[in-house]
């Protein structure tokens, strides 16, 4: 039965985007897994080989997009135009949830078993990780390239040193910075 692998990338992070993907696996790739098992270069090497040899949709929602409905909304909608993309028999997406929508089946620690939803890990989190490579030179205070906008000792300190940029998700609360 033909199946959609569904995983996001970004979601805890306090800057930048949140990205989910969808994958539909047309044959067997070795070497899945989930994304933040793999190295860097696995991860590049594996994004080439599922792109060729599937269906995928990969959506980003920009951080004022997730400040104004909300994380949850904002992967429910992902997921929603994922599959009006790809139409699957059947859904599968990594965690405990499938945010209510039917048809999608939620399966904790899927980005491990099933290779469509490590396929789509993967595909989230180069994806992201790519954007905010990227947003690294517009915004070269911050270290988005070493960080990817995770909440890092040194990504809080240098939001203590430079205040918040507009990557950055206003409805999340910082450790340490918030709490003063």
């Amino acid at each position: 039965m033909m199946v959609c692998g569904i995983d996001e990338a970004g979601r805890g992070a306090l800057a930048g985007p949140l990205v989910v993907a969808g994958v539909i696996l047309h044959r067997k790739i070795d070497g899945l897994d989930d994304s933040k098992k793999l190295s860097e270069a696995q991860r590049e090497v594996l994004y080439t080989k599922i792109v060729a040899e599937s269906d995928y949709e990969i959506i980003f929602t920009d951080n004022k997009t997730i400040d104004a409905i909300g994380l949850s909304q904002a992967i429910a909608d992902s997921i929603e135009r994922i599959l009006e993309k790809l139409s699957p028999p059947l859904a599968i997406m990594d965690g405990n949830t499938n945010f209510g929508i039917l048809g999608v089946q939620a399966v904790v620690k899927a980005d491990e078993k099933v290779p469509e939803v490590s396929a789509a890990s993967i595909l989230a989190k180069v994806s992201r990780d790519r954007y905010m490579v990227e947003l690294d030179a517009r915004y070269p205070q911050y270290g988005f390239k070493n960080h990817k906008g995770y909440g890092t000792k040194n990504h809080v300190e240098s939001i203590r040193e430079n205040g918040r940029c507009d990557l950055h998700r206003f409805s999340f609360h910082v450790r340490g910075l918030d709490d003063v």
